[in-house]
């Protein structure tokens, strides 16, 4: 065989070697990735239904451990009945519930907003009187650091912890971002359904406020029931 022969098949074993190994790592990166993005999620659920607590960190065992004990899936038809995640439709939306002794403390419900500069992904959690918000978190955001960035740091997401989705008479209100601190600036009627905002970051909360009440506005059929006690653990 000659030499440019040789140094030909050497180079097609060395792409093809090259070729297997990156595959390889690849495929792991990747399981790896799609594990941390799932536990991360988990733990944004359990800290929004406020059994993570702030400055109390779990290491990875304790919150897959808590997750499975504690969270149970369902799916919420139109109607705003609860379904098994077996039995579930197209049209479904997805609730993550905090059991205790089989009955529900809290739900979270997923939230997808615009922002700035792209999605905003988290959760927000309700106490089950269908009408206190328990929680807030955010996993995921393109926002500016310092400014709409701050959306996922603590003080801002216990802004949300009490605020009520409804008014005193039931309906629904939603929760409003102020433009940097509420205080006398929002009528008091509305405070208990506003959260201070961030200074210099009005667009972020504005995308955020209609993120928020397009989520809600989705899930008020279950939301209704829960205000009415009408549901329980299928």
């Amino acid at each position: 065989m000659s030499e440019s022969a040789r140094s030909f098949f050497f180079a097609v074993a060395l792409c093809v070697v090259c070729s297997v190994l990156l595959t390889a790592a690849s495929t792991g990166l990747q399981r790896r990735q799609e594990h941390n993005m799932r536990l991360e999620k988990q733990r944004n659920v359990l800290k929004a239904v406020g059994l993570i607590v702030a400055g109390k960190p779990l290491v990875e065992s304790q919150i897959e451990k808590l997750y499975k004990e504690k969270i149970k899936t369902f799916w919420v038809t139109p109607e705003g009945e609860l379904v098994d995640a077996k039995k579930h439709a197209g049209t479904d939306l997805p609730l993550y519930v905090r059991l205790e002794d089989r009955t529900i403390h809290t739900y979270a419900v997923p939230v997808e907003s615009d922002g700035l500069w792209g999605k905003i992904y988290g959760y927000l959690a309700l106490e089950n009187d269908g009408a206190t918000v328990a929680g807030f978190t955010v996993f995921q955001h393109s926002e500016t650091p310092g400014l709409g960035g701050e959306i996922e740091k603590e003080w801002f997401q216990k802004e949300w912890i009490g605020k009520k989705i409804v008014d005193k008479d039931g309906n629904f209100i939603s929760i409003r971002i102020a433009r940097g601190e509420a205080g006398e600036a929002v009528p008091e009627r509305m405070r208990p359904h506003t959260v201070d905002g961030i200074s210099g970051a009005t667009l972020t909360g504005r995308y955020l406020t209609a993120g928020i009440r397009e989520t809600l506005e989705s899930y008020e059929p279950v939301s209704i029931r829960f205000r009415k006690n009408m549901i329980g653990v299928p």
